[in-house]
């Protein structure tokens, strides 16, 4: 069907079909082709498309997207500039698609396997992040990568961060110039929209400005205020310790994927919310 070579940018089609469907279709390039192998094969356009740089850089930055936030680090790859290096070590798009293969079995010669005329179907949202975490820690292990992103993480710099004003990069700022102590522990909105059940906790310094305390907190409220009372009561039930599986139970959803899927929405809203503030200041 194909003549492939290593450098071929038909080796991370695999990759590209594993992505989510909200994400693929942010991507015009990879949106086009058709989920069909027989389909391709039988296209010069398609398999031109391929071979282009746009389905390259398509593909680098949306599966660097599914990686990174398995990689330890807070907020999105967004928050990061191209000097930082776990930005850069989510780009390593070689190892990630052999990573899928050894740890599923879908990679090129899978694909290359379906049946003529059958379309592959989007994989759901909770595999695809079930499968993306043990696709990094592999990576991780394999390259040795854990010392250097604890050091990494020990240790940033201003120049890791977008220059644009971010949780992120504000509670660097803040650490960066010793305004926190290490004595108290809170757990804070954005930790908990980007962590899922493992909580991720910044400290609190009882010392801390008075008057930028109260600023953040109006800054919470007004996002808060936003939310419909179902998710207002999501939020405030992760922002108190609750796992998924409980905030379901108690709110009557059958399972904890309504629950996550309720948290995605609420992460894409305050992500606007940020952007938009970011924008009037």
């Amino acid at each position: 069907m194909f003549k492939v070579s290593r450098s071929s940018n038909l080796t991370f089609l695999p990759l590209v079909f594993f992505l989510p469907e909200d994400l693929i279709v942010k991507c015009p390039t990879l949106y086009s082709l058709p989920r069909c192998m027989s389909m391709i094969a039988r296209s010069e356009e398609h398999i031109s498309t391929i071979e282009d740089d746009n389905y390259l850089n398509e593909c680098l930055d949306a599966v660097a997207s599914l990686v990174f936030p398995h990689l330890g680090f807070r907020g999105w790859k967004e928050h990061y500039s191209v000097n930082s290096p776990v930005w850069k070590l989510s780009y390593f798009l070689p190892l990630y698609a052999k990573a899928l293969e050894d740890e599923t079995g879908w990679g090129l010669q899978a694909l290359l396997r379906t049946p003529k005329n059958s379309f592959i179907p989007y994989f759901d949202a909770d595999y695809i992040n079930e499968v993306m975490d043990r696709v990094v820690k592999r990576v991780i292990t394999e390259q040795n990568w854990q010392p250097m992103l604890d050091i990494v993480k020990a240790m940033p710099c201003e120049e890791d961060f977008e220059n644009w004003d971010t949780f992120v990069r504000r509670d660097f700022l803040r650490k960066w110039n010793h305004s926190r102590s290490k004595n108290v522990q809170t757990v804070s909105l954005e930790a908990c929209l980007e962590d899922g059940d493992h909580a991720i906790y910044e400290v609190k310094d009882e010392s801390a400005d008075f008057e930028d305390d109260i600023a953040s907190e109006d800054y919470y409220a007004r996002f808060k205020s936003q939310l419909s009372p179902k998710d207002r009561q999501i939020l405030q039930m992760r922002l108190d310790g609750y796992t998924y599986a409980e905030i379901a139970d108690e709110l009557g959803y059958k399972n904890h994927s309504g629950v996550i899927k309720r948290i995605s929405a609420i992460t894409k809203e305050f992500t606007q919310y940020q952007n938009k503030e970011v924008i009037m200041t």
